[in-house]
């Protein structure tokens, strides 16, 4: 008899449906609508060939939302990150070059009248 436990505990999800996580059962019944929209959408317009390679392209991105991990993070905290850092939070940051080894000095080079004015 076997157990199998996962290395990091924080990394276990539950299956629910067909082996899938609700997330990810959620984000794939998505994508199977979508490409039943755009197909319904689009088969009057374009030939059978076509009409299915828009709908894997339309569906691709709602399946990708949710399998897809960055950093531990899912697609709506990376998304949330991203507009918290770029747009709520910026930050400019700027450059600026410091002689460490001067400013050390600095002392020793006044008492003899060797600084430079700057």
């Amino acid at each position: 008899m076997e157990i199998k436990i996962n290395r990091e505990i924080r990394a276990y999800t539950e299956s629910l449906f067909f082996g899938l996580s609700l997330r990810q059962f959620f984000f794939s019944v998505l994508a199977v609508g979508a490409a039943i929209g755009l197909y319904f959408g689009l088969r009057s317009h374009f030939g059978v060939e076509t009409v299915s390679w828009i709908c894997i392209l339309g569906a691709a991105p709602c399946a990708a939302l949710g399998f897809i991990q960055y950093h531990g993070m899912t697609a709506e905290q990376l998304l949330w990150a991203y507009i918290k850092s770029e747009f709520m939070m910026p930050k400019r940051l700027v450059f600026h070059s410091t002689n460490h080894y001067y400013e050390a000095l600095r002392g020793k080079l006044r008492q003899r009248g060797l600084e430079e004015t700057r």
